[in-house]
């Protein structure tokens, strides 16, 4: 009995994929009696079937001419030195949030670059022994190779150095000038270089020092250019009042309150002592103020390459942005100054402005002098972009601090990566290749009739997507853990490998098992692709679906029912190698010979200690 009903299974594979069974088999017969002949079963010339079962339609994926335009920024880093895991953390979060967006079939712009113009720029290209322009040149490259190294998808990197940029400076100035918001006055006061700016006495520590960089502030008195921010203050107080979601996460908004309500000053836009920079319109004497410029990289970003600047023609490319992603030490800048100036220019404000918070390592907040600085070159060099990525994603609550340990880093991409997700779809897709010949029996949708887990899934799925909508990335990590977490109590639950010793039915409910388990896989792959994009590529490709496949899915994709019956699965191999400790390592290093290791370092970490070694030199 068991043993015909386990030819049965054989023969619904084998009709639903006949290029794995040998065109001279012999012909079985189903316990129905019924008996399908070798031409039946194998036709002549018949080609391998492909499978698109996910595939973007026209419905799924709305063109780029009717697409929502959703625009994200992160800062515009500035290039005193190499890039840091501050600056890394910002960016591999906004590239989840582009990646998400795409996912909705939104056209995203996703802006990132440097900020080249300022006092400590040229202050650090003389230590170094080099012209600013050169030292720009280094530490950009930077940016731009480790971007590349952890799989930063900006459609837009703006330079503040480039030519377009400096015209639609140029241009914005003097559209405030026309305003009647900027005049010239004298100015003394306390100046921190670190930060570029003035400060206020009531908030400096002993000694003058800033609270940011622990460092005395300097007594300066300068010829300046203002811009009237004062004469903003009431409609900086209406815009939070119209917009409560303006700054997020809610208790930055509090901050950005309590700043406007204390009175706002203006402030100074010009420097007479800094040379580089962009010289301000009708007086080259002073160079325009290094954030005044900057933030201004976000319009002229949007222009084309080819065009000529025109600040009209940026702002039509796309602005308001629908995102300012920044650190939370740079809140005033975004939700005070830049909205103030825009109102000046008759521009439209940014949809929303978000502040995150600081990293700290094992407790400590990190600073050279402590010894205890995060590379983050390092960290992608030693464990990979995934690693990484969904480290820092899941494990910081994005808009509060967070803590970075080695020991915690490993045992959460082991345990996350490695064994939950990876190890449920190594052993299913073991599983399936010893008996159903790695092809899927049945539908996944038939699979799963009145499963519980199907429902389930959807539910989590549901859940991760309204997470990445609110910006609440660790909370969209465990909501698709949960899938994997779900598909291993699963597996667990329902032991196919047991089930197919047993043959008959419950060989044929193992098949199905595998199926859902498979479905719920699928899933996992895509919903965990904006936080760890190579790594769920390798699972899909698993699957068996093509890199242009997966490149093309949407987020309609997580719907249940992609796999079909007949698809066939790849050989089972790890989607994610397990990371050793230092323990188990020094262990099995003290077991055998060392050997030298001939592993290239990434481009990022070659061009940041490219950048080190010019800012390092004397």
């Amino acid at each position: 009995m068991a043993a015909r009903i386990n030819y049965s299974v054989q023969n619904t594979l084998c009709l639903l994929n006949p290029l794995n069974y040998p065109v001279n088999a012999k012909t079985t017969h189903f316990k129905t009696g019924l008996n399908f002949s070798k031409n039946l079963i194998f036709p002549r010339k018949l080609k391998r079937p492909t499978f698109c079962t996910c595939a973007v339609s026209n419905n799924d994926r709305q063109s780029s001419e009717a697409a929502e335009t959703f625009v994200l920024t992160t800062p515009l880093y500035y290039v005193n030195a190499p890039p840091h895991m501050g600056s890394a953390y910002t960016t591999i979060a906004a590239d989840a949030i582009a990646r998400f967006q795409r996912l909705l079939g939104k056209k995203v712009i996703f802006v990132t670059g440097t900020d080249e113009h300022g006092e400590k720029i040229a202050a650090a290209a003389a230590a170094a022994g080099s012209t600013p322009s050169q030292h720009c040149d280094v530490i950009s490259q930077a940016y731009k190779t480790l971007w590349k190294d952890l799989e930063i998808s900006h459609d837009k990197f703006i330079r503040t150095t480039d030519p377009k940029h400096e015209g639609i400076v140029k241009e914005f100035y003097s559209r405030v000038l026309d305003k009647g918001d900027i005049y010239r006055a004298d100015y003394e006061g306390l100046y921190c270089v670190n930060c570029e700016e003035y400060k206020d006495e009531k908030e400096l520590l002993d000694n003058n020092c800033c609270p940011m960089h622990l460092k005395p502030c300097i007594e300066r008195k300068e010829d300046n250019y203002f811009f009237a921010l004062s004469k903003y203050q009431k409609q900086l107080e209406e815009n939070l009042r119209q917009n409560p979601n303006f700054v997020q996460p809610p208790f930055r908004t509090n901050e950005v309150q309590s700043w406007i309500k204390s009175g706002l000053k203006d402030f100074s836009i010009s420097r007479a002592s800094v040379d580089w920079g962009i010289p301000v319109p009708n007086d080259n004497k002073q160079t325009i103020y290094v954030w005044f410029d900057a933030l201004l990289g976000y319009i002229s970003a949007l222009s084309a390459e080819k065009e000529q600047p025109d600040l009209q023609t940026a702002v039509s490319s796309g602005w308001p942005a629908s995102l300012h992603l920044i650190g939370k030490d740079i809140l005033r800048f975004h939700a005070v100054y830049w909205p103030a100036m825009l109102m000046s220019a008759g521009l439209d404000l940014p949809k929303k402005v978000f502040g995150h918070g600081f990293l700290t390592k094992d407790g400590m907040k990190m600073g050279k002098s402590l010894g205890n600085t995060l590379e983050p070159n390092e960290l992608v060099h030693n464990f990979g972009s995934d690693a990484v990525r969904y480290f820092f994603l899941r494990e910081v609550e994005f808009g509060s601090d967070g803590d970075y340990s080695e020991e915690r880093f490993i045992n959460i991409v082991n345990a996350h990566l490695a064994n939950t997700i990876g190890n449920l779809l190594n052993r299913t897709l073991g599983l399936l290749k010893k008996n159903c010949q790695s092809t899927l029996v049945v539908d996944s949708a038939v699979a799963a009739e009145g499963n519980a887990l199907k429902d389930a899934i959807e539910k989590l799925v549901e859940k991760a997507r309204i997470h990445y909508e609110n910006l609440s990335l660790s909370s969209a990590c465990e909501a698709v853990l949960e899938i994997g977490n779900a598909g291993n109590a699963y597996m667990d639950e329902n032991a196919p490998w047991t089930r197919f010793k047993q043959g008959g039915a419950a060989s044929e409910a193992a098949a199905k098992d595998l199926v859902v388990i498979l479905e719920a896989m699928r899933i996992v792959a895509i919903a965990l692709s904006p936080v760890a994009p190579s790594f769920c590529w390798r699972i899909y490709e698993q699957l068996g679906y093509s890199k242009d496949h997966f490149n093309t899915v949407t987020w309609s994709g997580t719907k249940w029912g992609g796999l079909k019956g007949g698809q066939v699965m790849a050989q089972p191999k790890p989607v994610f190698a397990r990371i050793e400790n230092k323990t188990e390592l020094e262990d099995e290093a003290a077991t055998r010979k060392p050997v030298k290791s001939k592993q290239k370092k990434p481009q990022a970490q070659v061009a940041a200690e490219a950048a080190e070694s010019l800012i390092s030199r004397n």
